[in-house]
This record gives C-alpha cells, structure tokens and sequence, in this order.
C-alpha cells in the first residue's frame, strides 16, 4: 500500500520526485534505490515529496491535499511548510463563517441601538457585502489572473491569492466603511426628524458628509496605494486591496447607491417592529 501511495504521488502534477523508503521515483517509475535505506528507522520510515513550484502556490497546495485524500493509513502523516500552510488556511476558513456571523450580529445591534430601525442595519450589511464582494472579485482578478502587471509592477501570479492578506483588509475596510455610514445616517436622521422630508433627509446628509467622507477616503487610499510599489507580494495585495475597496464605497456605494436605497425605502428606513422599538426606546443611543 506504502508503494503504490509513493508511485501515485509521484504522479501528481507538479510532482518532480518523492524519494522515500522505495528509492527514488518519478512519474511512478524507481529510478534509484541506494538511498533508501536512510527513509527507515525503527519507529517509522518516511519520504520526501520535492514540487517544482513554492510551498505557497496553488499547484503544491493541490498536491498536499490530493496525499492527504488518498492516505492508505490514517496514521500517515502529511507534513512540512505547504502542509502547515494548508492547516492554516483550514483554521481561517472553517471559523471565518462564524467570525463574520458575529460581526454582521455586532454590527447590526449598534446600528439598531443608534438608529432605532431594524432596516437600516440590513441596508448597511448588505451595501458592505457588496464592497467587499467587489473587492475580492477585484483581487482575484488582478493577483489570480495577472492583469495590470503594467500599471503595479510585476508579481507572481500562481493561480491563487494569499488568504490572510485579503482577510485583513477586509477586516479594515469593513470598520471603516461602517464608520463613514454612521457619519452619514446621523446626518439623514437629524434632518428627517427635523423636517419629515425622507428625500430632503438624504439630500442633506449627502451634502454635509459627501466631501468629507470622499475626501478623507482618497486620502487613505493614496496612502495605501503606495503600498503598491513595495515589492513584496502581501504587503502589494494589502495596499491595492484596500485602497480600491475605499474609493469604490466612497464613490460608489456611500454617494450614489446608499441615498438611492434610503431615498426608494422612503419612511420605512426607520421601521421596527414594536417590541424592538420599545426595546429602543429604551436602551438607544439617544438614552
């Protein structure tokens, strides 16, 4: 079983050779046998898997994977930097759900608390969800595909993106993106309650906060483009992502699509149910 595991992973693509306690293979076929001996011991034998590419691209990350799927035995064990890069992702990705149910939950409470409407909060995940999903796609098709070498500078394209790095952004963007919707709904909302007027309500708040939040969010994102220039891979993935995110929801969705929405929902931007609108009147923010 040991033999036949060692000959299909010298198959795999990206595989150059796996030399082990059966010689050395390549492409399934034994082309040395005079090192073997040193694979064994007496608490266990192991092989070594050498990959034509680094730890960190795709194609190696597939073959640890693809030995870890197909072990003959549980008690054989996948290890070294690509494995432990696997392990890693495995831990961002299996709790990342429960993370971001979390902060929607945190995120969505605050806004009850500050605005008294249950519609707000929704409007708001989803105007950040949509940021955010506009920023991945824009990630994976500059670093996974390898568009706009010419305007960044030349990176490694390895047909993945690094997940930490993205992951971290998006953390920053999100606080920062719900920052600048509280700036402009205290703003609707004081003038709503001043005049009932849910248009002149937008069209107010738009016009005091419009220039700050543009203005302050080019002036992060000029900062964080610089970032582009850095030779690194991560420290460019961080700088370009996060600075597109800012000038797509300052320009996008905090000054077209959020007082489009607010203006189309009309009174029922500030709808609760009853229960909650005791509960608000309560423990609000205005308390």
């Amino acid at each position: 079983a040991v033999t036949r595991y060692l000959a299909d992973a010298s198959r795999l693509p990206g595989v150059v050779r796996v030399a082990g306690p059966t010689g050395v293979l390549v492409h399934g076929r034994v082309v040395d046998t005079a090192a073997a001996r040193r694979f064994t011991g007496p608490g266990g034998a192991y092989a070594e898997v050498v990959t034509a590419g680094p730890y960190d691209s795709g194609a190696v990350q597939r073959v640890v994977r693809a030995l870890r799927a197909d072990r003959p035995d549980p008690r054989v064990m996948v290890g070294g930097f690509a494995a432990s890069l696997a392990d890693t992702e495995d831990a961002v990705t299996g709790r990342l759900p429960w993370v971001l149910g979390a902060v929607a939950l945190c995120m969505a409470v605050f806004l009850f608390l500050f605005t008294g409407s249950v519609v707000v909060p929704l409007k708001a995940l989803a105007m950040s969800v949509l940021s955010l999903a506009a920023t991945l796609g824009f990630l994976v098709w500059v670093f996974q595909d390898g568009h706009l070498r010419g305007v960044l500078g030349d990176f490694t394209v390895d047909g993945r993106v690094e997940i930490s790095t993205p992951i971290l952004a998006a953390v920053i963007v999100f606080v920062l993106t719900v920052d600048y919707e509280v700036f402009l709904l205290s703003r609707v909302q004081e003038e709503y309650r001043a005049s009932g007027d849910m248009r002149a309500a937008v069209a107010h708040g738009l016009r005091r906060t419009g220039s700050l939040l543009t203005s302050a969010a080019l002036v992060l994102s000029v900062l964080m483009a610089m970032m582009a220039a850095s030779r690194v891979g991560v420290t460019k993935l961080f700088g370009v992502g996060v600075a597109f995110a800012l000038v797509l929801d300052a320009v996008v969705i905090r000054a077209v699509l959020v007082p489009a929405v607010m203006k189309l929902a009309g009174r029922a931007n500030w709808w609760a149910p009853p229960v909650l609108a005791r509960a608000h009147a309560r423990f609000g923010a205005e308390r």
